[in-house]
């Protein structure tokens, strides 16, 4: 089993909204094999709470532009790692430091990843699409 399309659509947009507000080190896998709550996940990371807050924000609105809606929300306050829930799409945004410290990607480096849109650039928003990106097939 695979990550359906609608997660596959989920995925690009929060990557391309992350990626808007300049986040950093944007992947996303697919966990559908392994988990079954969910079909993906998006991970990325900012350098300080205020713009982890911003990326969060971001990737709300756009999601709400598409009909999602998170089923759940967690960390918001803190701003340190916020998760939130699509059903079929969880995306984490995190502090750089709880990014390095419990590192997800080691976590789920035996899934796929979900090769993102050339215009998500890792901590270069749309303008800077050109550079360098962390996806794969």
């Amino acid at each position: 089993m695979t990550a359906t399309g609608r997660a596959i659509e989920l995925v690009t947009i929060a990557a391309q909204a992350a990626s808007d507000k300049l986040a950093e080190h944007i992947i996303a896998f697919d966990v559908s094999e392994r988990l079954f709550i969910t079909d993906a996940f998006v991970l990325c990371s900012a350098p300080n709470d205020r713009q982890v807050k911003a990326i969060v924000d971001e990737i709300e609105a756009l999601l709400r532009n598409v009909g999602a809606k998170p089923v759940r929300r967690e960390g918001e306050r803190d701003g340190r790692w916020v998760l939130l829930d699509y059903g079929d799409v969880v995306v984490h945004v995190q502090h750089e430091e709880e990014r390095i410290y419990y590192s997800l990607e080691r976590i789920w480096r035996d899934c796929p990843t979900i090769t993102l849109p050339e215009s998500v650039s890792s901590g270069q928003g749309a303008a800077g699409a050109a550079g360098s990106s962390e996806t794969s097939a």
